[in-house]
């Protein structure tokens, strides 16, 4: 007995979060202030993290800029700067446990306890399997997902100790589907997706709901890292308008932020369909950028 009573409550459950769902669409979201909060974020030398450290300026955050390139984010600091934003620059190796704690101490001392925590450091390597040096599939990894795991540990304490605060992962379309060529970042964001799932779910368990958590996967974006992105059914984004759909995201806690939005959609189709007709899909779609394949560059 108990177990149809079970199940009609998550019956009834399920119909309510599609009809909670369905008035979201259609009526705006309130949108949080991030005015006067501390925001550390990762990779902010280029791409999509100086142009997310640009939205935060504008809304009056204060900022923890980190990179490996200390040119780069020190670019990034002086535009933050003149939008009216106080930054703090930091340069650190998102790949080297170590420093990344010791970062985070001196985070903590000069600045006080990160508030928001942006993790968008990445690094890529196109190129197949056979042709792909050992040292970069371990830098992929150290910096895509085990650099998250480092990063978090050192913040989480203070979160939990507040139960307040918004943890961002920078992941991929890349972490729920695949793309050849791409096998150790495809594999690495899967584990960022993983990671942000899992984080969110111990936080549940934990009752720290104070603590938000938030997802983002866009699809190929244009920050000069993949040479000559091309798709028939996906845009290129510019990465102006990935860091804007990542400030909504933020701005009303959506836990998965994807860029453009009809893409998971389209990830939840394919789960229906059958293997010959997925692959169809693949070759209408005629993904090609730079890659070393046999140790050659090609577009595939």
């Amino acid at each position: 007995m108990h177990i149809i009573l079970d199940l009609l409550l998550l019956v009834a459950i399920i119909l309510y979060s599609y009809l909670e769902s369905l008035v979201k669409f259609f009526i705006p979201q309130r949108r949080k202030s991030v005015a006067g909060q501390i925001v550390l974020i990762t990779g902010a030398g280029h791409g999509i993290g100086r142009l997310t450290a640009h939205e935060f300026a504008k809304r009056k955050s204060r900022l923890v800029l980190w990179d490996i390139n200390k040119r780069g984010v020190e670019e990034t600091a002086a535009e933050c700067r003149k939008l009216g934003a106080t930054v703090h620059v930091f340069v650190v190796d998102c790949s080297n446990r170590m420093e990344i704690y010791n970062s985070v101490d001196q985070v903590k001392k000069e600045v006080g306890d990160v508030e928001i925590v942006i993790n968008n450091a990445g690094a890529i390597y196109p190129a197949d399997l056979l042709s792909t040096k050992d040292e970069e599939i371990t830098k992929t990894f150290e910096v895509n997902i085990l650099g998250h795991f480092w990063i978090i540990k050192a913040l989480l304490p203070s979160m939990l100790r507040r139960n307040s605060g918004h943890i961002v992962t920078v992941a991929s379309v890349c972490g729920h589907g695949v793309i050849p060529y791409l096998i150790p970042y495809c594999s690495s964001k899967f584990a960022a997706v993983g990671f942000h799932r899992a984080l969110t779910a111990e936080l549940e368990t934990l009752g720290k709901t104070g603590i938000r958590t938030s997802c983002l996967c866009p699809v190929f974006v244009n920050t000069g890292f993949t040479k000559n992105p091309s798709t028939r059914l996906w845009p290129v984004l510019e990465t102006s308008e990935v860091a804007r759909s990542l400030m909504d995201g933020i701005l009303t806690n959506k836990k998965m932020i994807f860029v453009p939005s009809y893409i998971g959609i389209s990830l939840v189709l394919e789960k229906f369909l059958p293997e010959r007709a997925l692959k169809a899909i693949h070759r209408m779609q005629d993904i090609q950028f730079e890659a070393i394949v046999g140790h050659k560059i090609k577009m595939k």
